[in-house]
């Protein structure tokens, strides 16, 4: 595929046709269970097994409606697109699904699975930045082609790729889905990976709206900077502090005699 083409962006039926012209152009084969692998490249980790298991249930009832997409590998068939009817189908019994065989190249089969996903919202934020850093390392696109491939803006790519930065704990809430990628965006606006801790957790156990994130993300920081202007004073008067709240703040200096006052007072150049 050459690398000037967008058709990803605009969804899977730019690549392959709606399903009525598929049937036209390419036999729907029935193909076992049995021979069909999982993509490789399939962003998604998990499927959720209430979903699955709806889905199976649809499946014994009306059959496959839509058939998957798959790219024969040797004696095997890997799944392009449709993994979760294929998943559901085994779930439902079923021996055997229809299929379209497609000859498909490793980096259209990662674009593919990743648009497809996309497209269903069925990424959790981490696994979406995981999709954009495979395309970007094993197959040499840059930032700006994966925006076009799924039409978005440069930045989204690069702000989701920013989300791997976090500390683990955090990314496995963004997996879990118990903090949004705005709220991670703010937890990124720190710098301290304590601070940033203290902050998901915040957010997960007060149930905090992103604003509201933005907002303890933008104090701490403020509460930080204080920090570092304390170090600065404490060089020169070891027994200052400075106190910081409801923006509002006072520089303390304390003193055990009149000798030591004098020095303060001497260095402040009074």
């Amino acid at each position: 595929m050459p690398k000037n083409d967008t058709r990803l962006g605009r969804g899977l039926s730019a690549i392959f046709g709606d399903i009525e012209s598929i049937e036209d152009e390419n036999k729907i084969e029935t193909i076992s269970l049995e021979l069909i692998v999982k993509n490789p490249y399939q962003p998604r980790e998990e499927f959720d097994d209430d979903d699955l298991r709806e889905l199976s249930e649809s499946i014994k009832e009306k059959g496959v409606i839509q058939p998957i997409i798959v790219r024969q590998m040797e004696d095997k068939y890997e799944i392009v697109a449709g993994e979760r009817r294929f998943l559901a189908a085994k779930i439902a019994g079923l021996k055997s699904i229809p299929a379209i065989v497609k000859n498909i190249s490793n980096k259209e089969s990662a674009e593919i699975a990743l648009i497809e996903n996309l497209q269903r919202k069925d990424l959790n934020p981490i696994e979406e930045a995981f999709a954009y850093k495979n395309l970007m390392e094993k197959f040499g696109y840059t930032q700006e082609e994966v925006a076009k491939r799924v039409s978005k803006d440069r930045a989204t790519i690069a702000n989701t790729l920013r989300l791997l930065n976090l500390p683990k704990e955090i990314i496995n809430m963004l997996k879990r889905r118990e903090i949004t990628a705005g709220h991670a965006r703010a937890i990124l606006s720190l710098k301290n990976e304590t601070a940033q801790k203290e902050l998901a957790k915040d957010i997960k156990d007060k149930k905090l709206s992103v604003r509201d994130a933005e907002e303890k993300a933008k104090s701490v920081k403020i509460e930080n900077n204080y920090e570092e202007y304390e170090k600065k004073l404490k060089a020169i008067f070891p027994r200052a502090a400075i106190k910081y709240k409801n923006n509002k703040g006072k520089i303390e200096i304390f003193f055990k005699d009149e000798e030591e006052l004098s020095y303060i007072i001497e260095r402040m150049g009074l």
